[in-house]
């Protein structure tokens, strides 16, 4: 399938679509790419762009200030990650008050959003587990913005309290570490065990593996405060 190489063929279609619906339409109307009027209603503006870049969303939102129809016009996505590319950008211009026309190679377009005002539905579900994962972290042990070497979530704090009880202790029942750390889930952290940590050693009772040791010491290292035996 050909492909557009240059924005001034993205004009063309775009035309035609704004003229099927009685706008009167012209190019390079100061500093706007396309200006399309309909009697005396406000305005269309459309900028036009190859593909999704942060320029093309920062001209669409300074036309915000000349009328509120402000449309982003793009070739469309192809590729493995089109789909995505265009869902997120889809929402990005919703949120924006933006409308979106992708065209096709072979000059279809195809209006995805209007301009409008645009109100996020929250999702109770996700904010409630968000605080309670921020509830769960102990202090304040990751660096915003920081993604390498794995971060340390409430889980892996649990996860820790054990092995911390379980290095200085021996093997133990998960209710004896459950109650010498405070994690009320000791047991099931141990018996989940989904860093490796954690060897069954007959019902309800866990040691450290080899692997264990070696990891929670590590971690431990980078804990902010501390985890260790609530005991000590």
């Amino acid at each position: 399938m050909a492909t557009m190489m240059r924005e001034q063929e993205l004009y063309g279609p775009v035309k035609s679509l704004l003229e099927a619906q009685g706008y009167t339409v012209k190019g390079e109307v100061g500093a706007a790419d396309v200006v399309a009027r309909r009697g005396d209603a406000p305005p269309v503006v459309v900028e036009l762009k190859l593909r999704f870049t942060l320029a093309l969303f920062h001209q669409a939102v300074a036309r915000l200030g000349l009328t509120d129809l402000v449309y982003l016009a793009v070739a469309r996505p192809t590729g493995k990650t089109a789909r995505r590319a265009l869902k997120d950008n889809l929402s990005l211009c919703r949120r924006l008050g933006l409308g979106l026309i992708t065209v096709r190679a072979d000059g279809r377009c195809e209006v995805h959003c209007d301009p409008g005002p645009f109100q996020p539905r929250k999702s109770k579900q996700k904010a409630a587990r968000l605080l309670r994962e921020f509830d769960r972290i102990k202090g304040d042990p990751n660096v915003g913005g920081a993604v390498r070497g794995g971060l340390m979530t409430g889980y892996r704090q649990d996860a820790l309290a054990c092995a911390a009880h379980l290095a200085a202790h021996g093997p133990s029942r998960g209710a004896e570490v459950a109650k010498a750390t405070g994690v009320s889930r000791a047991t099931q952290v141990m018996y989940s065990n989904h860093y490796g940590w954690f060897d069954r050693q007959g019902r309800g009772r866990y040691g450290l593996t080899e692997a264990g040791f070696a990891e929670h010491t590590v971690w431990l290292a980078r804990a902010t405060p501390p985890v260790g035996d609530a005991a000590d």
